[in-house]
């Protein structure tokens, strides 16, 4: 089994989505739910066949009513090239599918009833997932800007407070406009329960982040961006200044004169190996 068959077996699909399923095969509304898969299923192929292909450690392909989610066992160290190239894989599949389904209908494959739809929805999932809320693409591309500029922990604190933002102007939007309207109250939930898992695990997310620097494996490294940090400055708070792409020289300073500079990889092995969790950036001195 190749890296690209493997895929298959990756595939889940969520129990909201088989609960749509069931209601629409219950109500007869079986070329709706044949439209609804087809679109979902390309969208997160995209997604998936651009991590294969930059050999992106997939854990699972999650089919949801309204879209998809690709979990990978990467943690921001990866080009930020790859991480758009791969985010903006599952929206750029819309294009080409509105594409065919032009084609079919203007040589009477299909009918025009079934056209109509087939845009529909085509259009409101491409909508619903380039909105600015994590974890839609429109959330992750606004997390990829934000750790352009930013320190990782600072965008992502950012990017979470962006989506809290996104999520409460939905809500308004929804009792506006349609508050009846029971797909939507089922994404706002969806949303809000990733949302507050994502800010539950945002210490586990920044450690794994820093563990991958320390193993090496980042992928990119783009500019040096020395770290000016005081003597009584701990170690971890230093390190939440660490930005992707970046090597940070790490100078360290009392009183505003210059005591000495560590590279990073000393101040990542005193935390995640000698267990110097509470050490200030003074005593790491001693050792080093």
């Amino acid at each position: 089994m190749n890296k690209w068959t493997e895929l298959i077996t990756k595939l889940h699909i969520h129990p909201l989505l088989w609960f749509v399923m069931a209601l629409g095969l219950m109500t007869g509304h079986i070329k709706a739910l044949f439209c609804l898969m087809i679109i979902i299923f390309i969208h997160e192929l995209g997604h998936a066949a651009a991590a294969v292909y930059f050999s992106w450690r997939i854990k699972g392909i999650f089919l949801l009513p309204f879209g998809g989610t690709l979990e990978v066992d990467e943690h921001g160290n990866r080009p930020l090239k790859e991480e758009l190239s791969v985010i903006a894989a599952g929206p750029v599949q819309h294009i080409w599918l509105q594409c065919a389904a032009w084609v079919l209908s203007a040589n009477a494959l299909i009918g025009p009833e079934v056209f109509k739809m087939f845009t529909f929805y085509n259009i409101t999932i491409l909508m619903i997932n380039l909105f600015p809320v994590w974890p839609l693409d429109g959330g992750k591309l606004l997390f990829l800007l934000f750790s352009r500029y930013i320190p990782y922990q600072k965008a992502q604190r950012m990017s979470l407070f962006a989506s809290c933002i996104g999520c409460t102007f939905l809500i308004g939007l929804i009792l506006l406009i349609s508050p009846s309207q029971l797909s939507a109250w089922v994404l706002l939930i969806f949303l809000a329960v990733s949302l507050h898992n994502e800010y539950r695990n945002r210490h586990y997310a920044h450690i794994r982040f820093l563990l991958e620097r320390y193993y090496g494996k980042e992928r990119e490294v783009r500019l040096l961006s020395p770290i000016t940090a005081h003597a009584d400055e701990r170690i971890y708070d230093v390190m939440l200044r660490f930005k992707r792409g970046c090597k940070h020289p790490i100078i360290i300073e009392k009183n505003g004169e210059k005591l000495s500079q560590l590279d990073e990889n000393e101040v990542l092995h005193a935390y995640f190996a000698d267990k110097r969790t509470t050490s200030s950036m003074e005593e790491l001195l001693l050792v080093y």
